[in-house]
């Protein structure tokens, strides 16, 4: 369905489409963007409730430029139903970003405030940019990763079954304030006694250098250094060798493999890595009229980098990120760049990599 706009003479023509999932999302910024897209430009207002709504939307714009209010998800839907119609070449693309997922249309330079973006609108200049294609009509606008899954990542949780903040004595609160010599207030039994750290009985035993009298039954006596004191400063001595003890022990952030692929990447018919070289990521992204190839290998700290205007990966089967989607999983797949395929209305004051051109 679709509502038509106030007209004025002279005005730009522009085809309003705003995205479904923007209207629940944030009707308020929509209602901002739409105020101030009326007040600078004929308007006419397209409220698509579906996909097939949208393409008919776009289909039918006639000589209107368009413009999309939405989010990052309808942005590349228009890019792809446009390329798919080999239209993308005769005319430009307008984009007021709402919704929750917005990062590329922020990397390519689109304003994120709605204002500011249905100003761009109306004020900017159409920059020429670059666009990744596959051979299924698959269309990248931004960067496409192969990523390198961390096998093991930090998942160390930092405790042990000895030394932790409740088991032990000798570190806890005063006695005569009618806790138990751990810190933790009554209702459990605590060993140890004198000036060492005892085991608590029935969760396991904890250990450390505590130096006052427990205040409940105990069935252990420890023999830690220090003298008895007061309970402030042996809570601050307990937590600071702790502290100490599990910088101490702290696995190193890359203790653990990245997960691998075993990939054939070829660029411009140039082999970069082969089968037997495995790979932990690969970031392809337009650089300049050309497409950028970074690729992690396990084999080198150093990354492989190559510039071309053909990516083909092959192999075991694989999924890819392109911008906010994840496809695949697939055997071989070849990204082609195609250098200013389409034009995309930002502030004459960005310069956004991968611009081809100006207005």
């Amino acid at each position: 369905m679709s509502a038509p706009g106030p007209a004025e003479n002279g005005a730009q023509q522009l085809l309003v489409v705003i995205d479904p999932v923007a209207r629940r999302t944030d009707g308020e910024s929509v209602r901002i963007a739409k105020d101030v897209l009326s007040a600078g430009a004929a308007v006419k207002i397209c409220l698509p409730e579906g996909p097939e709504e949208f393409a008919r939307a776009l289909a039918r714009r006639g000589g209107r430029r368009p413009v999309v209010i939405g989010d990052d998800r309808a942005l590349l839907r228009t890019v792809a139903l446009l390329h798919r119609e080999r239209e993308l070449s005769s005319g430009a693309l307008s984009l007021v970003p709402v919704g929750a997922s917005v990062e590329l249309a922020r990397a390519l330079g689109v304003p994120t405030g709605a204002v500011a973006a249905a100003r761009a609108v109306l004020d900017g200049v159409v920059r020429r940019l670059d666009l990744l294609v596959d051979e299924s009509d698959g269309v990248v606008l931004g960067d496409l990763h192969i990523p390198g899954v961390g096998g093991g990542g930090s998942g160390w949780s930092g405790s042990s079954g000895s030394g932790s903040g409740s088991s032990g004595s000798g570190s806890g609160s005063s006695g005569s304030s009618g806790s138990s010599g751990d810190g933790s207030d009554g209702g459990r039994q605590r060993n140890g006694h004198g000036n060492g750290a005892g085991s608590e009985s029935g969760s396991g035993s904890g250990s450390g250098p505590g130096n006052r009298p427990g205040s409940g039954p105990g069935n252990g006596s420890g023999n830690g250094p220090g003298s008895a004191g007061g309970a402030h400063g042996a809570a601050a001595m307990w937590n600071t060798c702790r502290s100490l003890v599990r910088t101490l022990v702290r696995p190193p952030s890359g203790a653990y493999p990245a997960h691998t692929y075993r990939l054939r990447v070829e660029a411009d018919g140039v082999l970069l890595s082969d089968l037997d070289e495995p790979v932990e990521g690969i970031l392809v992204r337009s650089r300049g009229g050309r497409a950028e190839v970074v690729i992690r290998t396990r084999a080198s700290a150093e990354p492989v980098r190559a510039s071309a205007l053909s990516v083909t990966v092959s192999g075991a089967d694989f999924r890819y990120r392109a911008d906010a989607r994840v496809t695949g999983p697939v055997r071989t797949r070849t990204w082609t760049l195609r250098a200013g395929a389409w034009g995309l209305t930002l502030p004459t004051t960005y310069s956004v990599p991968g611009a081809s051109g100006t207005r």
